[in-house]
């Protein structure tokens, strides 16, 4: 039997675009969808006690490492609060230029003591691995990308981490979950806060899912996922969405979008691309004729 779905409304787990050029206006423009934005988590900083309480010397440190703007303001408050005066002399290594960029808010910017990275973390340590003598301060969120604290082990310089905010649900009571037919996750802890929301998902609600992680999250969670990227075919969450709903509109299967189950990556394959490919549907997503089936179904 084809297909007689269609999607008309999306919720995403993310802040609004600030262009209208987004891979979401293409969306919105090419499948006449709806589009709603709205942060699945918030980040909140840890209070002066929760600081004090690591007992990390911040001057100790030659350098300090920022994986977001929101580390970057919680450094400086919580050095402030607690009357730690950052020595002008303090290098930065920031994993993007914009981040970089961000510190003007606190420091004079001096390329000289300012280094960041193209665009992940893995390049940020191709940067910091030339910088062996210096002392790192690793600020983070919790919890936090366990390859970080792995590729700094790997580039073997001395570092200390500390936790400088926490990565909480937001308050999502007032969404109406009924109203859409698709929910897009960028990451385990807004796979979590949307369980944690809402307990069972309305019948037939599509979930698209960003990266392993999250995946694992929803299905070990009982939920099922119709939508996941990256894959070798779909890279982007945008991109693989885009072409379910084209699926989807013209009566074709989708069941190659879904997963039901992520094993592990083949022994000897590592990076993103391996990890992808471990992730392929097996069976996943399910038919999507007349009714399109419990979304928070266990996958099993």
């Amino acid at each position: 039997m084809a297909n007689t779905l269609k999607v008309k409304r999306i919720l995403v787990s993310q802040p609004a675009p600030a262009s209208d050029k987004s891979p979401f206006s293409e969306l919105i423009s090419k499948h006449k969808v709806e589009i709603d934005f709205r942060p699945f988590i918030t980040v909140e900083g840890v209070t002066v006690k929760e600081f004090r309480a690591q007992r990390v010397d911040v001057l100790a440190h030659t350098a300090v490492i920022f994986t977001s703007r929101k580390t970057i303001d919680n450094f400086f408050r919580l050095c402030e609060a607690c009357r730690i005066t950052v020595p002008e002399d303090m290098k930065y290594f920031c994993v993007t230029e914009a981040i970089a960029l961000y510190l003007q808010k606190y420091i004079v910017y001096r390329k000289r003591k300012i280094f960041y990275g193209a665009a992940t973390f893995s390049d940020l340590m191709e940067i910091v691995a030339k910088h062996k003598e210096e002392k790192f301060l690793v600020a983070l969120s919790d919890p936090c990308k366990p390859e970080v604290l792995q590729l700094l082990t790997k580039t073997g310089v001395k570092f200390t981490k500390i936790v400088l905010a926490h990565t909480v649900a937001a308050d999502l009571s007032d969404i109406d979950i009924e109203r859409y037919d698709m929910v897009a996750c960028y990451g385990p802890a807004e796979v979590r806060a949307l369980r944690d929301a809402f307990a069972l998902l309305p019948e037939g609600m599509i979930v698209a899912v960003l990266g392993n992680a999250a995946v694992r999250e929803a299905l070990e969670g009982g939920m099922r996922v119709d939508i996941m990227a990256p894959t070798p075919k779909y890279p982007s969450l945008t991109a693989a969405m885009d072409k379910y709903m084209a699926a989807l509109a013209g009566g074709g299967a989708v069941e190659e979008f879904g997963v039901r189950e992520l094993p592990e990556p083949a022994a000897g394959k590592t990076g993103a691309g391996a990890k992808a490919k471990t992730a392929v549907a097996k069976g996943g997503g399910g038919s999507r004729s007349g009714k399109k089936g419990t979304a928070a179904a266990a996958a099993k």
